[in-house]
């Protein structure tokens, strides 16, 4: 069982996930507002938090940063909205949330990110394991470990054989770590991603828009167009799938992405 705080105005949405949430066997405790929600993080340990993004009094990415800034980030945090912006969701990513769910909350989608939500915090909790380097091991010798509780996000650092750098790129309280890790895959074995390919001297947006872009025509590519195994991979609704690949510009008219055909170099 996992204590769940779930922060939302809206007491439908409120009661709703507290009984989808309860009858998966967790405790679930409510609260209309950010105030409210300070109650609860300050009367009970919680494991993961449901965070509604618009709220009347404090909005849930300035009490995400609130919570930064005083050392309570200690458990995976899940932004919620129907209204937010493509910037908001990046934005409450990078502060230090784990998710962002769209409203309405697909049933499946919701408990799938509570339980990754709660295997990472889980894991967050795992005492350090000490590294091994053994002859002939493999490019990346050793294990990391992340501080408990502060998140982390790996970057590559090209020309290197060892992954010696780590950069606070999800939180501003993650740390910078020198040590070499394992599990992480060669740059060379995916190809399609590589950065080299990506436009890097353009504003934030349209690099963005590119790496979508590019994303997307990966997995049209790979599952010859078929939008519900795209969708299944990606993890986003259909609707919600054909919505971006139309803000992104890919024609799916012409059959470019079914099987058999391919694109003219």
């Amino acid at each position: 069982m996992a204590e769940i705080l779930v922060v939302d105005d809206e007491m439908g949405i409120r009661e709703l996930l507290s009984e989808i949430l309860g009858d998966e066997g967790h405790a679930v405790t409510l609260a209309e507002n950010a105030q409210r929600a300070r109650e609860a993080m300050a009367a009970t340990r919680m494991d993961l938090v449901l965070l509604d993004i618009w709220m009347p009094d404090t909005d849930g990415v300035s009490l995400l940063k609130e919570w930064v800034a005083s050392g309570q980030l200690t458990m995976p945090v899940i932004m919620m909205s129907g209204h937010a912006t493509i910037e908001t969701a990046v934005e409450a990513t990078r502060i230090g949330a784990m998710d962002f769910l769209e409203k309405p909350i697909a049933l499946q989608k919701l408990l799938k990110a509570v339980e990754q939500g709660l295997a990472k915090g889980r894991q967050g909790m795992m005492q350090a394991r000490t590294p091994v380097t053994t002859p002939g091991q493999s490019t990346y010798p050793g294990t990391l470990t992340p501080s408990t509780n502060t998140p982390l996000s790996m970057l590559q650092v090209p020309g290197s054989q060892n992954v010696q750098q780590v950069m606070p790129l999800s939180s501003p309280t993650a740390q910078f770590i020198a040590a070499p890790v394992t599990g992480l895959p060669s740059m060379n074995l995916h190809p399609s991603i590589m950065v080299r390919d990506l436009p890097l001297n353009v504003p934030l947006r349209e690099a963005r828009e590119a790496f979508e872009r590019a994303y997307f025509e990966h997995h049209l590519h790979r599952e010859h167009g078929s939008m519900t195994r795209v969708a299944e991979r990606t993890g986003l609704e259909r609707t919600h799938l054909y919505r971006k690949l139309k803000q992104l510009g890919i024609d799916l008219s012409k059959g470019n992405y079914r099987r058999g055909v391919t694109q003219s170099v």
